[in-house]
């Protein structure tokens, strides 16, 4: 540069503009920063740990608003411990609420959970609560408050504890990718909104012009009958969030897809990227055009490597992955929600102030009756159907199926239910993946598992080699369950010595969830496990959304038909009409 040549104002202009960049950069966490290169910084660590809770004003893409923060940062900051470590965190509650924290998939002691209510009374306005605990395993995980809307507020961060004995994931550098959903409104209005108008939120319902669109292209008969099926259910098709980009804006490490998180390689390094979904409700897929992804974790625990194009998490689950990145360009680490109406973007890039080009959207899908489990008459005609299978074609995902009145097979195109075949009936029932438990399709009867119930499914049956709705017919590898095979085998393989069926039910239209019918404030009776023992517990999703449920302290093995090899999760996604089975 020729400094002669500069002049006095653009030279005040470039120095105001760095000083507010500065200033914003600051509002950041050290490790999210645009200019992270190496291994995070800003870690804490060692045996004693001081965490403080309060409202701070962030930085939220073009505009400046107070959130609640862990140590003045959003997301909070990192905290990387060692497997057999004993800790001290010192938690103190500067909000004008009672708070808390929350070491999510972390096994410990009980009243060291951090559920106000359940495990402990929780943190009152300032004072200081002592988490004391030693660390019993590796992995990537996260820490969040536990008291109401806070959680969505800021009070989040990622928690990473290194294994004692020699990593079997060997990488060169490593980043943490938080993606979560921030809300401008509280919670407590949006669920007040959502109680008040079912899909409140939902900008993406069909349209007048939509119907015209559809009737143009498939005729009147089979579009029609799309309509009316629903109409009748007085469901929506278009019913895949409760909240959208409407009401929500996605970060990444904090930050928009504008303001656009970048992490720094060299071309041949293996980059361990450490996905955290920490979103109060949404389900993201991940993808990194022009990469290829190697899942070595999930949910903290090692798995053997997959290759996968694509993943589909829900909110508290993680995954670990491997990239090599050989070229000598910007990469996009794109997240793009399950409905479609938002997203949010990094870079992996070999030098700041890059970036790569955002994929093109895909279009939204439509429910189908697979996902209400309904049950049809075999060989029946269904003009209704073709449509949204056709829709979810384009939007990315595979043929959409359909139960039938005594077996489940996949539907085709014409709308047609074939006769099932011997093969089809023994892929229902999990023989091809070792005889998965829980798999076999139930038929419910007259029993609505109590009246916060809106509806139930006629079939429900395991889906674990299912993608997930708008995913899996683009020519990408997407990561099903069945894929996950633990690293080692689990020191546990006895026989379930009992068996438990939870049914994840729910009154959408008033907004209000429930485990077998009821809401938390109804459940008077605990869930009884038994010390010791081997429990198989099947978790039944009788709702027409994607659900994730967490166990608190302790480990879940996936049922999902890997022998000795299941792997083992702390959380686990549940699609519509679908029954996932775990040993505890």
């Amino acid at each position: 540069m020729n400094y002669k040549k500069l002049s006095r104002r653009p030279l005040l202009k470039a120095m105001g503009a760095a000083s507010t960049l500065a200033a914003v950069e600051t509002l950041f966490p050290p490790w999210s920063r645009l200019t992270a290169a190496d291994a995070p910084s800003g870690e804490l660590s060692g045996n004693t740990i001081n965490l403080t809770i309060a409202e701070t004003q962030v930085q939220i893409g073009n505009r400046t608003t107070t959130a609640k923060t862990i140590n003045s940062m959003l997301p909070g900051p990192i905290i990387r411990l060692r497997e057999g470590q004993d800790v001290t965190l010192n938690v103190t509650n500067r909000l004008k609420e009672s708070s808390s924290i929350h070491w999510h998939g972390v096994l410990l002691p009980p009243e060291m959970d951090g559920v106000p209510g359940v495990s402990f009374a929780g943190i009152k306005p300032g004072e200081t609560f002592v988490y004391k605990f030693r660390i019993k395993q590796y992995g990537t995980y996260w820490y969040h408050s536990h008291s109401p809307g806070q959680e969505q507020a800021g009070v989040y961060a990622p928690l990473i504890f290194d294994p004692i004995k020699p990593d079997p994931v060997q990488y060169d550098r490593e980043y943490v990718v938080v993606l979560s959903d921030w809300s401008f409104q509280p919670e407590a209005a949006m669920i007040s909104r959502l109680k008040k108008r079912a899909g409140y939120f939902n900008f993406q319902q069909r349209t007048l012009r939509e119907l015209a669109s559809d009737l143009a292209e498939y005729g009147w008969k089979p579009t029609t009958d799309n309509y009316m099926m629903w109409a009748r259910m007085r469901m929506e098709a278009t019913d895949l969030a409760d909240a959208t980009a409407n009401v929500y804006t996605y970060l990444m490490n904090g930050r928009t897809a504008e303001s656009n998180w970048t992490g720094i390689f060299t071309p041949g390094e293996r980059v361990r990227l450490r996905f955290i979904n920490v979103g109060a409700m949404t389900f993201h897929d991940v993808r990194i055009p022009g990469l290829k992804m190697t899942v070595v974790q999930a949910d903290g625990q090692n798995v053997q490597p997959v290759e996968v194009d694509e993943f589909r998490f829900g909110p508290a689950e993680t995954y670990d992955v491997i990239v090599m990145p050989s070229e000598d360009r910007a990469y996009t680490i794109f997240s793009e929600t399950l409905d479609r109406s938002g997203y949010t973007r990094g870079t992996l890039a070999p030098r700041p102030g890059m970036s790569a080009p955002i994929p093109e959207r895909r279009p939204r899908p439509l429910r189908t009756m697979t996902d209400m489990g309904m049950v049809m008459p075999e060989g029946k005609e269904m003009p209704g159907m073709k449509v949204a299978m056709d829709k979810n074609m384009k939007a990315g995902g595979k043929m959409a199926g359909m139960e039938m009145s005594h077996d489940s097979h996949e539907g085709h195109d014409t709308g047609k239910m074939p006769a099932p075949a011997q093969h089809d009936m023994q892929k229902m029932a999990g023989m091809e993946h070792g005889g998965i438990p829980g798999s076999v399709p139930v038929r419910h009867g007259p029993d609505m598992h109590g009246s916060g119930n809106q509806t139930i499914p006629q079939v429900t049956r395991a889906r674990l080699d299912d993608p997930g709705i708008g995913l899996g017919g683009s020519g990408r590898r997407v990561l099903v369950y069945t894929d996950l095979k633990a690293l080692e085998p689990f020191n546990d393989t006895r026989q379930p010595q009992r068996e438990l069926e939870i049914h994840l039910t729910g009154h959408m239209e008033r907004f209000m969830w429930s485990l077998d019918g009821k809401k938390y404030s109804q459940a008077h009776e605990p869930v009884r496990f038994r010390l010791g023992e081997r429990l198989r517990w099947t978790f039944v999703n009788d709702t027409m959304m994607e659900h994730t449920m967490h166990l608190h302290g302790m480990f879940m093995q996936l049922e999902n038909g890997s022998g000795d090899f299941l792997p083992s999760k702390h959380t686990v996604l549940v699609k519509p009409a679908e029954r996932v089975s775990v040993a505890i």
